[in-house]
C-alpha cells in the first residue's frame, strides 16, 4: 500500500515539474517575442523621426 501511494506521489511530482518546465519555456518564448516587437517599433520610430523611409 505505502509503495503505491510513493509511486502516486512521485508521479504527481513529476507531472508538475513537467508543467513548470513547459510554463518557464513559454515564458521565454513570450518575452523574447515581445522584445523583438518591442526593438523593431523602436527602429521603427527612430527611423520616422530621423525621416529616413
Amino acid at each position: 500500500m505505502k509503495t503505491k501511494f510513493a509511486a502516486s506521489v512521485l508521479s504527481t511530482l513529476l507531472y508538475a515539474q513537467v508543467l513548470l518546465c513547459v510554463a518557464a519555456l513559454a515564458s521565454v518564448v513570450i518575452r523574447s517575442d515581445s522584445v523583438t516587437m518591442a526593438r523593431s517599433a523602436y527602429t521603427t520610430v527612430s527611423a520616422v523621426v530621423s525621416g529616413q523611409s
